[in-house]
């Protein structure tokens, strides 16, 4: 049954306005949604400039992919009027100077509380500091790429909707840099680089770019995808900036053909393609290899439980855990065997993905007796009555 929007609405809807208008507002958060979309989880939205027009984009979180829609300041509000105590039954606000929250009760109550924001400070010290930690950024705000692929607006502002995988595109560069350093790259007069699964290129362009703007090394990059619209519509940015050196082929790692790869990159290459994956960055010589598993299909099936450990792994999560680290251990320990110092260690999660563990591998430069790893790998197998790991068979073969 619809309900009158009370003092107590006002008061929120008049404090978001003044926010917004202001440039105080951070974030609402419309939860407790009770409509017909069972896939519907909340709504978060946060404030955007694109084309130098104050918007509020309204981010749709769903249980499998997110939406965006960007929404001007009267539309938002009607939203709120209609959807507020309709769908959904708890809307918080945050802005650099209050709390409010507004919440409905089963009889279609609403109750407000607003509150002095506890972290107004953080806020200024945030702002007073921005300056300062840009210029410890691995990747400028202000590349064109991040434009074009819509990570941030026409003023370098990074789009709200757009944080976390722009965090996620700095941490790679991050971690990237020092592999450079370690393997001393950045001295290298040209590079190449594979990136198997490059979807919508976010960190692909962003390798190119560190190459080429921050190192000033000739680059050549290969960005591998199934899908053709992904495939054409990188190529159609690339040829938009104008860049040189950077391509986007429709293939997959199984069967892709290269040679001399310095850096091999595949992120959430599910189950076994992780696998040819690090096997051609190995093949090739590459003196980095990246990866971001997924899931573990082949080795789970073959796991039988240790006695002793039986009583822990009898849960279905517990066995995938298990088979998630004994297969990503076994392929690090594989990587150390064939001349690679290898760290595995937590990443940010991908888009599509909950997965956030990383393998970096960086080639030794001096050979060493791999014998030990090799009778640890096999002691491995045995404990847990595994008769293949397809990246030793690959390496064997």
């Amino acid at each position: 049954m619809p309900i009158t929007k009370p003092a107590e609405f006002d008061l929120f809807s008049q404090t978001f306005e003044n926010a917004f208008n202001n440039e105080q507002l951070q974030r609402v958060v419309l939860s407790k949604y009770k409509g017909t979309d069972a896939e519907l989880k909340r709504i978060t939205i946060r404030p955007v400039l694109l084309k130098e027009q104050p918007l509020l984009s309204f981010l749709y979180e769903y249980k499998t992919n997110h939406i965006t829609k960007n929404l001007t300041l009267p539309e938002a509000i009607a939203f709120f009027k209609a959807e507020v105590g309709e769908q959904f039954f708890n809307t918080h606000l945050l802005t650099n100077d209050w709390e409010v929250q507004l919440s409905v009760s089963k009889k279609g109550k609403m109750l407000v509380k607003k509150y002095p924001n506890k972290n107004k400070q953080a806020v200024k010290n945030a702002e007073a500091g921005s300056h300062d930690r840009s210029k410890n950024r691995f990747v400028e705000q202000d590349r064109p790429y991040l434009r074009e692929l819509g990570v941030t607006d026409n003023k370098s502002n990074v789009i709200p909707a757009m944080s976390r995988k722009w965090k996620q595109i700095n941490k790679f560069i991050e971690v990237l840099s020092r592999a450079i350093d370690n393997t001393g790259l950045a001295k290298s007069s040209k590079v190449h680089i594979a990136d198997f699964g490059s979807g919508k290129a976010y960190l692909t362009f962003a390798v190119h770019d560190y190459f080429v703007d921050k190192l000033n090394v000739e680059t050549a990059v290969t960005g591998v995808e199934l899908r053709q619209n992904l495939v054409d519509l990188c190529n159609n940015t690339a040829q938009k900036l104008a860049l040189q050196g950077i391509k986007f082929e429709q293939g997959d790692v199984q069967h892709f053909k290269a040679q001399g790869i310095n850096i091999m990159i595949a992120l959430h290459a599910c189950d076994i393609a992780t696998d040819y994956a690090i096997h051609m960055g190995i093949r090739t010589g590459a003196e980095i290899i990246m990866c971001s598993p997924c899931c573990h299909k082949q080795i789970r099936p073959q796991m039988k439980s240790p006695t002793t450990l039986a009583p822990l792994l009898q849960h279905g999560i517990h066995m995938g855990q298990e088979a998630e680290m004994v297969t990503d251990g076994l392929r690090a320990l594989l990587l150390e065997a064939h001349g690679y110092d290898t760290q595995v260690f937590e990443f940010i999660s991908l888009e599509h993905t909950s997965k956030n563990k990383m393998i970096l591998a960086q080639k030794r430069k001096q050979p060493r007796d791999n014998s030990a790893l090799l009778a640890q790998i096999e002691a491995i197998k045995t404990f847990y009555g595994i008769q293949e790991h397809c990246l030793e068979t690959l390496l064997n073969a």
